[in-house]
């Protein structure tokens, strides 16, 4: 019989044993460096994956989430790999007392007793396999079942166990081989992800594919005797075809690898706002683009919706194999030519210098030592501030610029959280330049911008994630313009002429019409189009990653086609009532500088060559463009009628060569101008 004090110093003893077990462990804890370090993904905003970047050594190592992996695939990987998993406190007596007597009969063993948490214990400290290291196995799978849950110990297995190359994570094999996330697995899939960790090199199904199969072939036998899986079932998963190795997927390569590199080690994935189904039509439309502007050309697409900023789709070049294509150039400062003119009069309506109907020279002007010309080196005398910015006039922009001011221009364009790159030279020391694309300003800041016209006149900054979106939506942003201002410049930018082959707005009434803009930078080195639709904001660049320059293509060649198509995809829905703004001009306001009165014709201009596609009563025809009030156009002495639908003057010229033209209001005043016409003939116009 035990005398008391005898039990009394064994249940010291005891106790201190443990309290020494304790403070071991505690002093010598798991390296769960490993563990913390994982590949980050960056998914889209319905939990797609997008890009991820490996860890430092170059290997894929995806954190598990067993939430979305196959729940059969972990029942059988637990039947196959340790059948009492639930049941064992990280080491198995039973298969150790197993593994022994395999080794005493056979000489060598044969039945392994590595459980599960034995070989995540393995998988964070690598060592040589000998005994030594198997007992130290032994003590840190016992450190791990106290710090960690069953669950949480399936988990790191599943990121932590090796597949062949740089594969680790059930997670990075899935998408490797079979191209998909683990989240649905077939019966040879399952066996094969079972097989691999063990001898990952020996049995990679890329490389050594009689080795795969065998060790496939192993596992789907297990699974019949565990009970797990049927005979019949595991033929046919025998005779699955193997995998190759594939490519991760990189869909929106440069804003997934943007917030990739920025996420913190313990996040393992990034919710961004991309939307992969629109990121994947995008892609390939700028490339295709790039491609058949010329060889040393790409493209950038930038995708926005208004409500919360959410940057739906960022395309930041055409493609990594052409020029430059590594390099995203939503954030490339550049010049955006004449797409800054809307914020111009925005702020002139804005602060009472200008009305929509004020009248403005449009003719040679000296600004000091700052003089400006139209694109077509054509001046078209008196417009108002609606036709100018319409028709993208230069010397009236520069005007309004001048009473507006360039450097209260570009600070409220800074409290927008824009900034603008503006040149020191002396030429451009006035800073009126800033109207037609003097300074530069990237994708990025343009689209909040114009998103800041999609929302009355608030700018905030973009959402590249869902919860910057989520904290957008709830903030205030900053009001760089009032709503009744920002409504007048929609109105205009709406009536902008629609690219060839696209239907003029005025046929578009209750569809999601384009409130559009374009600019073009000096030397053709930028072709930029930016629009506001259905609730989104859409901003398209063209041109030459390293700045050089490229013959002939404006932006509205260029890059407001490739804006139409993006809007098409986007399918935006019709568009949102909008505030009311009155068009007339107060009497103070209706001319700007001197302007006469009568009939200013606007398109086509005196002198003109229009190159139209066709001639005769088949062809699309002309829309004349005029400024002042109850007009009558004239051709050859002949008078054209209104579009019954439109209320466009539409003229179909009957064949090429010169036309004189007339523009009569109700008091008899009149303007003329002699153009010439080129095209053929169209299929429904006489024939020679």
């Amino acid at each position: 019989m035990i005398t008391t004090p005898r039990l009394t110093r064994a249940l010291v003893a005891f106790v201190a044993a443990q309290a020494a077990l304790f403070l071991l462990s505690a002093a010598f804890p798991p390296d769960m460096a490993r563990a913390k370090r994982s590949s980050p993904v960056v998914l889209d905003h319905r939990g797609a994956w997008l890009r991820a970047l490996p860890v430092e050594d170059g290997r894929w190592r995806v954190r598990a989430d067993l939430q979305r992996t196959d729940k059969t695939f972990q029942k059988r990987l637990i039947a196959v790999e340790d059948a009492r998993f639930y049941g064992h406190l990280g080491v198995d007596p039973l298969a150790l007392v197993r593994a022994a007597g395999s080794a005493l009969i056979h000489g060598r063993v044969s039945s392994g007793a590595s459980t599960l948490t034995m070989q995540t214990a393995r998988l964070l400290e690598p060592r040589p396999r000998n005994l030594g290291s198997k007992l130290i196995e032994m003590v840190r799978a016992a450190q791990l079942e106290s710090r960690l849950t069953k669950h949480e110990t399936l988990a790191l297995y599943l990121t932590l166990a090796p597949y062949g190359g740089n594969l680790e994570g059930v997670r990075a094999a899935s998408l490797a081989y079979f191209g998909h996330e683990p989240t649905s697995l077939t019966d040879g899939e399952q066996a094969l992800l079972i097989a691999l960790p063990q001898s990952p090199e020996a049995r990679r199904p890329d490389r050594r594919p009689e080795a795969a199969r065998a060790a496939r072939r192993a596992v789907l036998d297990k699974m019949v005797r565990a009970h797990v899986l049927t005979e019949v079932a595991a033929a046919e998963a025998d005779a699955e075809p193997l995998p190759k190795r594939g490519p991760f997927p990189t869909l929106a390569w440069h804003l997934a690898g943007e917030l990739a590199a920025a996420a913190p080690l313990d996040q393992p994935s990034v919710v961004s706002t991309i939307d992969a189904d629109l990121q994947t039509r995008l892609e390939p439309m700028a490339a295709a683009v790039a491609a058949a502007q010329g060889p040393d050309v790409t493209a950038a697409i930038l995708v926005v919706e208004i409500k919360g900023r959410a940057v739906r789709a960022l395309v930041g070049s055409a493609g990594r194999e052409r020029p430059g294509g590594w390099i995203d150039l939503t954030r490339a400062v550049r010049s955006p030519g004449s797409a800054l003119k809307p914020f111009i009069y925005a702020f002139a309506f804005d602060d009472g210098t200008l009305a929509p109907d004020t009248q403005i020279d449009d003719a040679a002007t000296r600004f000091a030592d700052y003089q400006p010309e139209n694109f077509d080196h054509v001046f078209h005398d008196k417009v108002t501030a609606r036709e100018a910015l319409a028709y993208s006039l230069n010397v009236p922009a520069v005007a309004t610029l001048e009473k507006v001011g360039p450097d209260v221009f570009a600070a409220r364009l800074e409290n927008a959280g824009v900034r603008l790159v503006r040149p020191k030279t002396a030429i451009k020391a006035s800073g009126l330049a800033l109207a037609l694309g003097g300074a530069g300003i990237t994708p990025r800041d343009m689209a909040v911008l114009y998103a800041a016209l999609g929302d009355g006149g608030v700018a905030k900054p973009l959402a590249f994630t869902e919860a910057q979106a989520k904290a957008r939506e709830r903030s205030g942003g900053s009001r760089i313009v009032r709503p009744e201002a920002v409504a007048q410049v929609l109105d205009i930018l709406r009536e902008a002429p629609a690219p060839r082959g696209r239907a003029p707005s005025a046929l578009t009434r209750g569809g999601p019409a384009m409130a559009f803009k374009t600019g073009t930078s000096y030397g053709f080195r930028d072709a930029v189009a930016a629009g506001v639709v259905g609730g989104h904001v859409i901003i398209v660049w063209t041109g030459r990653a390293d700045g050089g320059a490229r013959g002939g293509l404006t932006g509205r060649d260029a890059a407001l086609p490739l804006l139409f198509d993006v809007a098409d995809v986007v399918g935006a829905p019709t568009i949102a009532p909008r505030p009311i703004a009155p068009k007339a001009a107060p009497g103070a306001l209706q001319r700007l500088n001197q302007a006469s009165d009568g009939p200013r014709l606007i398109f086509p201009p005196d002198g003109a060559t229009v190159q139209v596609d066709a001639v005769g009563p088949g062809s699309r025809g002309l829309a004349m463009a005029a400024g002042g009030e109850n007009l009558t156009w004239y051709v050859a002495g002949q008078r054209l009628a209104a579009e019954p639908v439109s209320g466009k003057v539409i003229w179909k010229p009957a064949a090429p060569g010169f036309y004189r033209l007339r523009v009569v209001d109700d008091q008899g005043r009149a303007v003329s101008a002699r153009v010439r016409i080129k095209g053929s003939m169209s299929d429904g116009g006489l024939k020679p």
